[in-house]
Protein backbone atom coordinates (compact mmCIF):
# COMPACT_ATOMS: atom_id res chain seq x y z
CA UNK A 1 0.00 0.00 0.00
CA UNK A 2 1.46 3.39 -0.98
CA UNK A 3 1.53 4.96 2.68
CA UNK A 4 1.70 8.62 1.37
CA UNK A 5 -1.53 8.27 0.06
CA UNK A 6 -3.10 6.48 2.57
CA UNK A 7 -1.73 8.94 5.30
CA UNK A 8 -2.22 12.07 3.35
CA UNK A 9 -6.05 11.02 2.76
CA UNK A 10 -6.47 10.09 6.48
CA UNK A 11 -4.97 13.48 7.61
CA UNK A 12 -7.39 15.54 5.12
CA UNK A 13 -10.28 13.69 6.45
CA UNK A 14 -9.73 14.60 9.96
CA UNK A 15 -9.22 18.51 8.88
CA UNK A 16 -12.04 18.34 7.03
CA UNK A 17 -14.10 17.60 10.40
CA UNK A 18 -11.78 19.65 12.83
CA UNK A 19 -11.33 22.91 10.90
CA UNK A 20 -15.36 23.08 10.64
CA UNK A 21 -16.24 21.85 14.11
CA UNK A 22 -13.66 24.48 15.60
CA UNK A 23 -15.56 26.79 13.79
CA UNK A 24 -18.82 26.52 14.57
CA UNK A 25 -17.49 25.40 18.34
CA UNK A 26 -16.40 29.71 18.18
CA UNK A 27 -20.32 30.19 17.62
CA UNK A 28 -22.32 30.83 20.86
CA UNK A 29 -24.98 28.33 19.45
CA UNK A 30 -22.49 25.61 18.67
CA UNK A 31 -20.97 25.97 21.86
CA UNK A 32 -24.24 25.18 23.57
CA UNK A 33 -25.23 22.49 21.50
CA UNK A 34 -21.89 21.32 20.38
CA UNK A 35 -23.60 17.52 19.59
CA UNK A 36 -25.33 19.70 16.88
CA UNK A 37 -21.99 21.09 15.76
CA UNK A 38 -20.56 17.64 15.12
CA UNK A 39 -23.28 17.02 12.80
CA UNK A 40 -22.81 19.85 10.89
CA UNK A 41 -19.18 18.71 10.90
CA UNK A 42 -19.46 15.90 9.85
CA UNK A 43 -21.87 17.03 7.51
CA UNK A 44 -19.31 19.82 5.86
CA UNK A 45 -16.11 17.27 5.89
CA UNK A 46 -17.67 14.83 3.87
CA UNK A 47 -18.91 17.19 1.19
CA UNK A 48 -15.49 18.45 1.44
CA UNK A 49 -13.61 15.09 0.82
CA UNK A 50 -16.35 14.18 -1.68
CA UNK A 51 -15.55 17.07 -3.73
CA UNK A 52 -11.52 17.30 -2.79
CA UNK A 53 -10.15 14.30 -1.96
CA UNK A 54 -11.85 11.79 -5.45
CA UNK A 55 -7.75 11.21 -5.98
CA UNK A 56 -6.32 10.32 -3.02
CA UNK A 57 -9.28 8.07 -2.42
CA UNK A 58 -8.77 6.32 -5.59
CA UNK A 59 -5.13 5.81 -4.89
CA UNK A 60 -6.11 4.02 -1.32
CA UNK A 61 -8.92 1.74 -2.77
CA UNK A 62 -6.55 0.92 -5.59
CA UNK A 63 -3.94 0.13 -3.61
CA UNK A 64 -5.89 -1.81 -1.02
CA UNK A 65 -7.90 -3.84 -3.95
CA UNK A 66 -4.58 -4.86 -5.32
CA UNK A 67 -2.88 -5.76 -1.77
CA UNK A 68 -6.38 -7.99 -1.62
CA UNK A 69 -5.39 -9.65 -4.95
CA UNK A 70 -2.24 -10.81 -3.66
CA UNK A 71 -3.54 -13.00 -1.21
CA UNK A 72 -3.54 -16.54 -1.57
CA UNK A 73 -7.36 -16.99 -2.23
CA UNK A 74 -8.26 -20.60 -3.06
CA UNK A 75 -9.18 -21.15 -6.97
CA UNK A 76 -12.35 -23.21 -8.10
CA UNK A 77 -10.38 -26.28 -8.86
CA UNK A 78 -8.74 -26.36 -5.08
CA UNK A 79 -11.40 -25.88 -3.15
CA UNK A 80 -13.72 -28.67 -5.35
CA UNK A 81 -10.20 -31.16 -4.77
CA UNK A 82 -10.63 -30.33 -0.68
CA UNK A 83 -14.49 -30.78 -0.97
CA UNK A 84 -13.74 -34.00 -2.18
CA UNK A 85 -10.95 -34.88 0.12
CA UNK A 86 -8.12 -35.11 -2.29
CA UNK A 87 -7.19 -35.38 -5.51
CA UNK A 88 -10.01 -35.35 -7.99
CA UNK A 89 -9.57 -38.62 -9.55
CA UNK A 90 -11.00 -40.72 -6.29
CA UNK A 91 -14.15 -39.65 -6.82
CA UNK A 92 -14.61 -41.08 -10.23
CA UNK A 93 -13.21 -44.49 -9.56
CA UNK A 94 -15.25 -45.17 -6.37
CA UNK A 95 -18.34 -44.41 -9.00
CA UNK A 96 -17.70 -46.78 -11.29
CA UNK A 97 -17.03 -49.96 -8.49
CA UNK A 98 -20.14 -49.17 -7.15
CA UNK A 99 -21.66 -49.40 -10.85
CA UNK A 100 -19.66 -52.77 -11.57
CA UNK A 101 -21.62 -54.56 -9.15
CA UNK A 102 -18.90 -54.46 -6.18
CA UNK A 103 -21.46 -53.17 -3.65
CA UNK A 104 -23.03 -54.52 -1.18
CA UNK A 105 -26.08 -55.59 -3.26
CA UNK A 106 -23.86 -58.39 -5.22
CA UNK A 107 -23.18 -60.21 -2.04
CA UNK A 108 -26.24 -60.06 -0.58
CA UNK A 109 -27.91 -61.46 -3.43
CA UNK A 110 -25.19 -64.12 -3.64
CA UNK A 111 -26.40 -65.48 -0.79
CA UNK A 112 -30.05 -65.39 -1.58
CA UNK A 113 -29.36 -67.69 -4.33
CA UNK A 114 -27.37 -70.25 -2.07
CA UNK A 115 -30.04 -71.20 -0.20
Amino acid sequence: MNARSFWLYTVLRILFFLVPFGILMLLPIGREFYWLSAIFAALIGLSLSVLFLRRPLDEVSASLAERRARRADPTDEQVEDSAFGGSPAEGPEQDAAVSAGEGPEEESSEGERRS
